[in-house]
């Protein structure tokens, strides 16, 4: 028997009314209602869920040498250490951070290289998990533009914790403790953050509220029809293997702007993790400075991360605010004039670095040279991150996968070459090198922002339109 219209639509309406949603427009259940304080509190901690992973991330950086020297291999067997904890991702937040905490202890109390080369890929395995999980959780939180704001501190944590590894790792590697204590410290850190994130941060996820709402609502109500959206959604395999996977390598090879900027990203994120081979080169062999010391120089970048948030929020605060009241939503394109500011930055804060290497100079411009690159790094890759989701919408978690599978690829791989390329070239050419390759992507962000729209209309899985409410 076939429904009539009538019969249709009455079951349409029966059916629709049982449905929990929100309790209209300022509904307080509702994460982008909760109150402000309490919303930047959940930032705050998930902000040094963030910093804790990326700070382990780099700190063996400064313990590759003495730990190659005890296991007597190469260090660049050793860099390993720091490139196996990046290719890590994709695990329910507190569940691998509570993972990731454990395996430091096998990386203290290792006896071979093998021990601490596994476990340091499993940390970072399991430790993915703030990185990937609090850029949707702050979605949940902010609507567009106090979201550019509150992404810059996640996307700071992503930058700074990185370069803090090296700077405190380098006085432990020296002190009495030695390169052990590096993993030991972390291990400290994420057992102090992570209990208190635990109790600070709660569940944002929309169908995830909606469902525990609808639970109570059955329990208060008995009336057992009444359900969330998200339970009349069966578990469908093919299309969590089509979302998981087969979407995001589509989406790599058929949308012009996840290639490029994913492959700008990529390069920005891998050149901070060949830092960590290249500052020790320059700083340490070259000026002969310890291992300590010679970290210090990290603290320009972080200044340079620093001013770059500032200038995203200046943009938020003034500029996209402005867009917003006067089109009633941001246009993707907006998001990379910050970009371009950094897109500047970063050959000149490369080629500033590679040109004031000598140690017949003082050693003050190049370590000031770490402003530019701080700020290059931090708008382009904050922004690259904030382009893709306003463009792809509903599909931004399939390309922020695909971005972050080759960021992580890059990571990895670019410190494995940097100890004999820099040994090979020296720092000025090695990172005159890189800054050349800075300059052929520069185009990349001023390409977008003339043709985006065009081009984004050609996709597949853009909405044409890329409006931002």
């Amino acid at each position: 028997m076939v429904d009539g219209p009538d019969q249709v639509t009455a079951m349409s309406h029966h059916v629709n009314s049982k449905i929990i949603g929100w309790d209209g427009p300022d509904d307080p259940d509702n994460p982008m209602n909760w109150p402000t304080r309490k919303k930047w509190m959940i930032t705050v901690s998930l902000g040094m869920l963030t910093w804790v992973v990326t700070f382990a991330s780099s700190i063996f950086s400064t313990a590759a040498r003495p730990a190659a020297k005890e296991f007597g291999v190469s260090t660049e067997v050793m860099t390993l250490g720091t490139s196996l904890f990046v290719l890590g991702r994709k695990y329910p937040l507190f569940a691998g951070y509570f993972v990731f905490e454990l395996f430091q202890i096998p990386v203290a109390t290792a006896e071979n290289v093998q021990t601490v080369l596994v476990c340091r890929f499993l940390s970072g395995l399991f430790g993915s998990s703030p990185l990937s999980v609090v850029g949707g959780a702050l979605v949940d939180l902010w609507p567009p533009v106090e979201r550019g704001i509150a992404m810059s501190i996640f996307a700071g944590a992503n930058f700074v914790g990185p370069v803090a590894g090296p700077i405190m790792g380098g006085f432990i590697t020296q002190s009495s403790l030695g390169w052990r204590w590096t993993a030991y410290i972390t291990a400290i850190m994420a057992a102090l953050f992570g209990p208190i994130a635990f109790i600070t941060v709660p569940e944002t996820l929309k169908s995830s509220l909606l469902t525990r709402k609808a639970r109570s609502v059955r329990l208060s109500t008995r009336d057992w029809a009444m359900h969330a959206f998200a339970e009349e959604t069966p578990v469908d395999l093919n299309e969590m293997a089509n979302r998981i996977l087969v979407r995001p390598l589509a989406m790599l090879v058929l949308e012009p702007i996840i290639i490029l900027v994913t492959l700008y990203m990529s390069f920005v994120y891998g050149l901070i993790y060949l830092c960590f081979e290249a500052y020790p080169a320059s700083f340490q062999e070259d000026q002969g400075w310890n291992s300590g010391v010679g970290a210090l120089p990290f603290v320009a970048i972080i200044i340079g991360v620093v001013i770059g948030a500032i200038i995203i929020i200046i943009f938020s605060k003034i500029r996209f605010t402005r867009i917003i009241k006067e089109k009633g939503y941001l246009p993707p394109e907006q998001r990379l004039l910050p970009m371009m500011i950094g897109g500047a930055c970063f050959p000149i804060g490369l080629f500033w670095f590679a040109w004031t290497s000598s140690p017949s100079i003082s050693w003050v411009p190049q370590a000031i040279a770490g402003i530019p690159l701080g700020m290059g790094v931090m708008l382009i890759f904050l922004q690259g991150q904030t382009y893709i989701i306003d463009n792809y919408l509903m599909n931004a978690n399939s390309a922020l996968a695909a971005n972050a599978v080759v960021r992580a690829l890059s990571g990895a791989g670019l410190p494995m070459f940097a100890t004999a390329m820099y040994k090979k070239l020296g720092v000025d050419w090695a990172t005159s090198v890189l800054g050349f390759i800075a300059v052929a992507l520069f185009p990349v962000p001023i390409l977008f922002y003339i043709f985006g729209e065009r081009i984004r209309k050609l996709g597949r899985y853009a909405p044409s339109g890329g409006r931002q409410e």
